[in-house]
């Protein structure tokens, strides 16, 4: 190799490793923030599909609920589990932060409040990268109200108009993303019915 070639090399070793140095500390420095930002929004997304609860204690993920998800051909995580608390410390319901792995533009994540009677109180989105004005349409409040108020086993989207409690409209052009939310929402009324017995 000739002398050029070798100050080449070195060249490029040291600034990959300056380059990897600088990204390590840059990580360093945002590990903690993006941390804190992420568990902040979580807290807000609990308080909005559980408004009336004093304050949330977490529970542990029962893995056997969780497999029997995947059996049942949802292609779902159930990522946490809190306990509802109300001001009189009695439990109010769960909220499920969830999963769906079937979005047309990638997971879905999203928070779902359920009573304790297995009325759902509301769902709100972590993490959408769906279609902008198609799928991101999953956001508004004329989606995601289909879900509240209502205590069904399991939902099923239509594209003809809804009609029983059970099922959802779909977002016009964006069939993948109704059917990763309401997947999503299936899988965590599942979950809550293996746990509760």
């Amino acid at each position: 190799m000739s002398r050029e070639g070798i100050i080449n090399t070195i060249s490029l070793m040291l600034i990959t490793l300056a380059a990897g140095l600088l990204l390590g500390i840059v990580y360093e420095i945002t590990k903690d923030p993006i941390a804190k930002e992420q568990q902040r929004a979580k807290e807000e997304a609990y308080k909005e599909v559980f408004s009336d609860a004093d304050s949330f204690e977490n529970l542990t993920i029962d893995d056997e609920a969780g497999k029997e998800i995947s059996k049942q051909g949802m292609d779902a995580t159930i990522n946490e589990v809190m306990k509802a608390i109300d001001k009189n410390g009695t439990m109010a319901g769960y909220v499920l932060t969830i999963t769906d792995h079937e979005g047309y533009g990638g997971d879905v994540q999203f928070a779902m409040g359920v009573r304790a009677d297995g009325t759902i109180n509301g769902i709100s989105f972590l993490s959408l990268s769906e279609t902008a004005g198609l799928g991101m349409k999953a956001q508004d409040d004329a989606f995601k109200n289909q879900f509240s108020g209502k205590n069904v086993e399991q939902f099923v989207y239509t594209k003809d108009g809804a009609l029983s409690d059970n099922e959802i409209d779909a977002i016009s052009g964006a069939t993948i993303t109704t059917n990763a939310v309401t997947g999503g929402v299936n899988a965590g009324l599942y979950y809550l019915s293996k746990i509760k017995k």
